[in-house]
């Protein structure tokens, strides 16, 4: 999709030029604030602009007093001109520094859990391996760290079940185990395995629906029984964590999900059975987007990382991705 795009940009009018310009004038509002952004002359840019609106029959902004209001049409084009503009400058740092010392910047979506496992040892690699590559690492559940890929403000993310879609590319990485965790007082002061049927009766916590929801566990159907069983859902892993531990439910997660409450016995867990639970970590990039020498690197250490930590017991998961 990339090199479509780059291909009508070469068979028609439209330019690079001419989506930075448009890109300052919906990000700037006014055609002044633009040329003094572009450092050029604001008939230039109207210029510019009436082509644009020419050749996609269609206006792009609505002309007011104050300023300048994205059309729809604006709206969707400054998406796609965000994507373009950002490609166009990766792949121009990219050739620029082939065969020189890694370098350049890359941001990495991580849903909580990963956070947890890997973020500190991803960034103390970064500092110590590749001194040149300026990481930006964002932490969020995992149906927001997807949205924000598929809106380019991050370059790859690790994310829970991701649904299928073409224009992601995606490598399953791991394996967790859910189980039930909250108080003794709420789940029973047992190790002893509780089943699925028995859960739906207890209190549950959930996160709240939406695309966050599916990244709980792998099978849809369960899942929509304990939505439809849940006392409270929330989209906040700290407002769960509190709501836990204050006894107002429970939850099925990971034992990394609550791991410090957890090990201080302020919460217990019990394995869930008939059926088992499982969710599965992916790594998650957009398939038209070339990847730069940075991003692999970083990418490698990423697996690299998450394999360790696996093997190290720090993360309980089976690891599905093929060994180094």
């Amino acid at each position: 999709m990339f090199l479509s795009h780059l291909s009508k940009i070469q068979k028609s009018p439209m330019d690079s030029r001419q989506l930075r310009y448009f890109a300052a004038m919906y990000e700037q509002g006014t055609l002044s604030n633009a040329a003094e952004t572009c450092r050029v002359a604001v008939s230039a840019l109207s210029h510019h602009l009436a082509n644009l609106e020419a050749e996609f029959g269609a206006p792009l902004f609505i002309r007011k007093p104050r300023g300048l209001q994205p059309t729809a049409a604006g709206e969707r084009l400054y998406v796609h001109a965000k994507s373009i503009l950002k490609a166009m400058s990766a792949a121009e740092k990219d050739i620029r520094e082939a065969g020189t010392e890694i370098a350049g910047e890359v941001s990495v979506g991580m849903a909580y859990s990963a956070v947890k496992a890997i973020g500190v040892d991803l960034a103390r690699r970064i500092v110590s391996d590749y001194p040149k590559v300026r990481l930006s690492l964002s932490e969020s559940l995992s149906g927001s760290t997807l949205m924000h890929l598929m809106a380019s403000e991050v370059d790859i993310a690790l994310v829970y079940n991701p649904p299928a879609d073409p224009r992601l590319k995606t490598q399953a990485v791991l394996e967790e185990q859910m189980v039930l965790v909250g108080t003794r007082a709420i789940i029973g002061d047992s190790d002893q395995p509780v089943r699925f049927a028995d859960i739906l009766d207890l209190p549950m916590i959930l996160l709240r629906q939406g695309i966050s929801a599916r990244a709980l566990m792998d099978d849809t159907n369960l899942l929509k029984k304990l939505e439809g069983r849940a006392k409270l859902q929330m989209n906040s892993v700290h407002a769960i964590g509190a709501s836990l531990a204050a006894g107002l439910g429970c939850t099925i997660g990971t034992k990394l999900f609550m791991y410090e409450h957890i090990e201080s016995g302020l919460l217990h867990y019990r394995p869930i059975v008939e059926p088992e639970l499982s969710r599965t970590l992916y790594v998650c990039e957009m398939a038209d987007r070339p990847a730069t020498y940075a991003l692999e690197a970083v990418r490698s250490l990423i697996l690299d990382l998450v394999r360790r930590s696996v093997m190290d017991g720090r993360w309980e998961a089976r690891m599905v991705m093929p060994a180094a």
